[in-house]
């Protein structure tokens, strides 16, 4: 703490630490908020608060005195004891969604208890819900690990009997995470909707309460699959839920970042007004028994093809046990058709991996569009060479986890492609227009 001692002094005397919520009389009125760690440059008799819109403001105090006590946050794993069936199962794996402020460092990081979130989100009263932390991590750290935890977490809260879950995940690989679980648990009886946040709960622009609250309402309806909430525009008006195979994250902080891929969203949703609009096919709770396949192969690679991109570079993908490739438009990758003494092609080196067994995946990089590799010559050689893709328009990400799960399964090649090809959860489409 780098205030001044008389201040330091005050604060013992009325028992305030940093993250309590004080009122501070100054010259300009009265302020309530929660008090931040002043900077070690500038004035030391300022005092630094956060109002409840998010901002923080500097005051020298006339009078100090302390409203509440902040809660001690608790990083590590904890859960309801009161859980019961046809609850609302909410599930933190991290994320700015449940971020927090860290009063010593004034940092943010991802971890909320089960018992700050209803504290946060007070509307979370109307549902009856639980609430899990299974882990508290920013999601580029999350790996297939951490998927299998959760398919299993996902499993037994629908085994005991709740009616929805919803997952707070980090936004960065919520793509890869959602369509990882779209996989490894098919039939699903109830919902089970990702959410997460492009803006911490301490900025004013924070989209973490609307989207949380959204996806609880949405848990509570009629749809057996896995599903993105996230904001449908920039104000908010209302919210998107999106199929996982199909979603992306569009731009870095927009709020309105997360898009539906050569498909439209599941449903427009909105708990102020009830609102619940499908806005395309989607399937209802299943009454199958839960399809729980969740083997994954973790050894699996993805990359970005490009010009001037190494021969060298590709033979050495044989340390994965499968690769997907994000080609060019259609499905293209410098295979040198022509012969021409000036290109290097890689195609040598992708017969190289799938002869020795390492199945090869294509994407397309221009993300929109279907893969159709019988349009150009090195389209085709790449599937004469048994390149696999030919047809699809999945996203990357959904390719990438869709063959975690395949090679997760078998590891034969010819039902490797006969499983990639198949459409599983909605990942690959009828029809697209984007296809010649």
């Amino acid at each position: 703490m780098v205030y001044s001692a008389a201040l330091q002094e005050e604060f013992r005397k009325k028992g305030i630490k940093e993250g309590d919520r004080i009122r501070v009389a100054g010259e300009g009125g009265a302020f309530e908020g929660l008090m931040m760690p002043r900077p070690h440059h500038g004035d030391a008799g300022i005092i630094v608060l956060k109002l409840d819109n998010g901002y923080n403001i500097g005051i020298r105090p006339l009078s100090v005195a302390l409203v509440s006590k902040s809660q001690k946050v608790t990083r590590g794993t904890e859960q309801d004891d009161d859980r019961k069936k046809g609850d609302i199962a909410i599930l933190g794996c991290g994320g700015t969604i449940a971020s927090r402020i860290e009063y010593e460092t004034g940092a943010v990081y991802p971890s909320i208890s089960p018992q700050e979130l209803r504290a946060t989100f007070p509307a979370l009263e109307r549902w009856p819900m639980h609430a899990r932390q299974l882990f508290a991590l920013f999601s580029e750290d999350l790996n297939v690990h951490h998927w299998r935890l959760l398919a299993d977490e996902i499993e037994k809260e629908i085994k005991g009997g709740s009616d929805g879950v919803v997952v707070m995940h980090g936004t960065d690989t919520m793509a890869y995470t959602s369509a990882a679980i779209s996989f490894m648990l098919q039939n699903l009886p109830i919902p089970v909707v990702f959410v997460g946040a492009q803006r911490s709960s301490d900025r004013p622009s924070s989209d973490n309460e609307i989207n949380l609250l959204n996806s609880v309402f949405a848990a509570t309806h009629d749809f057996g699959e896995v599903g993105v909430c996230m904001h449908a525009d920039t104000n908010d008006d209302y919210c998107h839920i999106h199929r996982g195979t199909r979603v992306r994250k569009m731009h870095t902080s927009r709020r309105d970042a997360f898009k539906s891929i050569n498909s439209q969203p599941l449903f427009a949703v909105d708990y102020r007004s009830k609102r619940f609009d499908p806005l395309s096919e989607y399937k209802k709770r299943s009454k199958e028994p839960l399809l729980a396949r969740k083997n994954l192969n973790p050894n699996v690679g993805l990359v970005y093809t490009h010009p001037n991109i190494k021969p060298e570079f590709i033979a050495k993908l044989d340390i994965y046990d499968g690769v997907v490739l994000m080609a060019t438009g259609l499905g293209q990758v410098p295979t040198n058709s022509m012969n021409d003494k000036t290109v290097h092609g890689i195609l040598p080196q992708i017969k190289g991996l799938i002869s020795s067994g390492i199945p090869v995946v294509i994407s397309s990089q221009t993300i929109y569009g279907r893969v159709c590799m019988r349009v150009y010559s090195n389209g085709r050689l790449l599937m004469d060479a048994g390149a696999i893709g030919d047809g699809a328009d999945w996203t990357p990400e959904t390719a990438y986890a869709k063959l975690c799960w395949v090679l997760g399964q078998t590891k034969d090649m010819k039902k490797v492609g006969e499983m990639m090809m198949t459409d599983y959860a909605g990942e690959i489409s009828v029809r697209s227009e984007a296809c010649p």
